[in-house]
């Protein structure tokens, strides 16, 4: 495993890679790497020849100092999981390398309207801004690939794609789905910074994630009352301040006021626990449930 701290390096292991012809996958990170991380990771083995994972906390996507100051930065740690799972290069650069006059603000961004204002994006003003920017340099830096993200963060997922779509950029987005705790609780670098009666309240957010697809199963339609049934569960938890629990459509990502077809909606809820805001979210219908349906679909 190589590991290059500047992007001419990275760039040229990588177009190097190209000429042999071998296909580049992409897994972008902010490190703290976990197992869906690792997941990310196998999937690009599975499929590439050359798996490259960038190591990168970007500025540009934080609004709040303090929340930059305190993201955990286990950098031996990552590169010893990236050695394990049998990455190939790690690009683990600077802030200066990749923002060469900071600290000055970027006077180039790029931002993504339609599926980056709801949601996070009016929770975290700038988030998405910082997001695009920082994934369209990873792509122009690793040049034609396939890209690897998580499910987990649904809003990203689609607003990646979304870019990659409008500016047809040479770049395969692949989504990767949530990969759980034992207790339902999603991965997230973030729940380390949880204390043990934080980090059992936060499984409250997959409850009531499960809560909303029990609700449509039972045949709820009404996106007000999947509301009022998700952030029900939430206040089960007085320790846990509910920001949104919605349905959305799952390309749009606008909030549905009633599930024409559930196959096309997405929940999502997001949620203060103690010092940390996490995000969670799952398809209306259970992964299984969505294979038996198109089974039947089929049959009929």
């Amino acid at each position: 495993m190589e590991t290059y701290p500047t992007v001419a390096a990275t760039r040229t292991a990588l177009d190097a890679a190209r000429a042999r012809g071998a296909q580049t996958g992409l897994v972008p990170t902010m490190g703290a790497l976990h197992r869906g991380h690792r997941s990310l990771i196998e999937a690009a083995r599975a499929e590439c020849d050359v798996v490259v994972v960038s190591i990168f906390v970007n500025p540009l996507q934080f609004g709040d100092p303090d929340d930059i100051e305190r993201y955990p930065r286990p950098l031996e740690d990552d590169l010893a999981l990236c050695a394990d799972a049998g990455v190939d290069v790690v690009f683990a650069p600077t802030v200066p390398e990749m923002y060469p006059d900071w600290p000055r603000p970027v006077e180039t961004t790029v931002s993504v309207s339609g599926v980056s204002v709801a949601w996070e994006g009016a929770s975290r003003p700038g988030h998405f801004d910082g997001v695009a920017t920082v994934v369209s340099k990873l792509f122009a830096i690793a040049g034609p690939c396939r890209a690897y993200f998580g499910e987990k963060d649904f809003q990203q997922l689609a607003v990646v794609r979304r870019m990659v779509r409008d500016l047809s950029l040479p770049v395969t987005i692949v989504g990767g789905p949530t990969v759980r705790e034992a207790d339902g609780l999603a991965l997230s670098s973030r729940n380390v910074r949880l204390s043990a009666d934080e980090r059992r309240a936060a499984t409250v957010l997959s409850r009531a994630l499960g809560a909303g697809q029990a609700a449509i199963s039972e045949g709820i339609r009404s996106a007000a009352q999947l509301r009022h049934v998700m952030a029900d569960v939430v206040a089960t938890e007085p320790s846990v301040a509910l920001d949104y629990a919605v349905a959305v459509d799952t390309d749009s990502l606008l909030e549905t006021v009633a599930l024409d077809d559930p196959l096309t909606t997405r929940l999502l809820i997001a949620a203060v626990v103690g010092p940390v805001r996490l995000i969670d979210n799952m398809p209306a219908v259970p992964v299984v449930s969505r294979r038996e349906s198109r089974q039947l679909e089929r049959i009929g």
